[in-house]
């Protein structure tokens, strides 16, 4: 049941996204997700209250909350990083190397939670990795120094701060309902999102947002929520190194959608990119 779970995460997130996207053409990043985060906090307490697991915060141990507490912070490092590179940079480009973050968390799962790697998942691996390479247009690395370049840079950051996430949940979440985890950090995320609005002043530019760009927001929230609720019931119950490469294959509906939504076309190149990413990504499943 975990293994469907974890492909739902794939869909909503794959639709997060897009939606994202959509919502951030003129609103700042950072205001972006911030407003974001309530829908999603709002989704998850809702979630906490249908299923009853409230009480449980009574008898959270000590790791469990520490735990939550510092997968949130890398959650929210994650999101302004991402929604950055977004903004500034193509969706069939950054998502990619969003999604590399599989090869750090098998790595960091091995370590840190003992679970086995097995040569399928050391192929996908490899396949993953080559395949983020491709993907990345050869004019794209090689002048970093130019603004429209520099999402590569808060692409690469996601990547990492999702791989600690995705960890630091594992073991937050070990211990209670996967919805009041969810909900715990969820919390910190939008505490750490609108302290971040306020540092680069930009809470003033709130008023500024469209109406088009509220609604894809909002949406965008929705969803996260959805894929969240998802990801952390099928963590909870399942392995990080099976759940995190399933929901990696958002990047399926992500590159569709940018194709029919943005325009953005793939190279032949990038193609046999994404195939090897798929690839490898399908491997680990074995």
């Amino acid at each position: 049941m975990w293994i469907l779970y974890a492909f739902f995460s794939a869909f909503f997130a794959g639709i997060t996204s897009i939606l994202a996207k959509c919502g951030i053409k003129k609103t700042d990043s950072t205001l972006a997700t911030a407003i974001r985060t309530i829908v999603v906090l709002i989704f998850s307490w809702l979630m906490v209250y249908i299923v009853g697991s409230f009480d449980q915060i009574y008898t959270m141990e000590f790791k469990t909350f520490l735990f939550l507490i510092l997968s949130g912070l890398c959650t929210g490092a994650s999101w302004l990083c991402y929604f950055k590179a977004l903004q500034i940079g193509d969706i069939n480009k950054v998502v990619p190397i969003d999604k590399s973050s599989t090869i750090l968390t098998i790595i960091l799962a091995f370590l840190l939670l003992h679970e086995s790697v097995t040569w399928t998942k050391m192929v996908g691996i490899l396949f993953i990795g080559a395949g983020t390479f491709l993907m990345i247009e050869k004019k794209q690395i090689s002048n970093v120094e130019t603004k429209g370049n520099q999402w590569i840079f808060y692409a690469l950051g996601a990547a990492v701060f999702a791989s600690l996430t995705s960890i630091l949940g594992k073991i937050g979440i070990s211990g209670i309902e996967s919805n009041l985890g969810t909900a715990i950090r969820t919390s910190v995320v939008l505490l750490m999102s609108w302290i971040m609005v306020f540092v680069t002043k930009k809470q003033s530019e709130i008023h500024k947002v469209s109406k088009k760009e509220w609604i894809f927001i909002v949406l965008s929230g929705l969803a996260t929520g959805a894929s969240w609720l998802c990801y952390y019931k099928a963590l909870q119950d399942g392995l990080a190194s099976v759940v995190v490469p399933i929901d990696k294959l958002s990047i399926l509906i992500t590159i569709l959608f940018s194709y029919f939504v943005f325009h953005e076309k793939l190279s032949k190149k990038a193609l046999l990119g994404l195939c090897l990413i798929v690839s490898g990504t399908l491997s680990m499943l074995i």
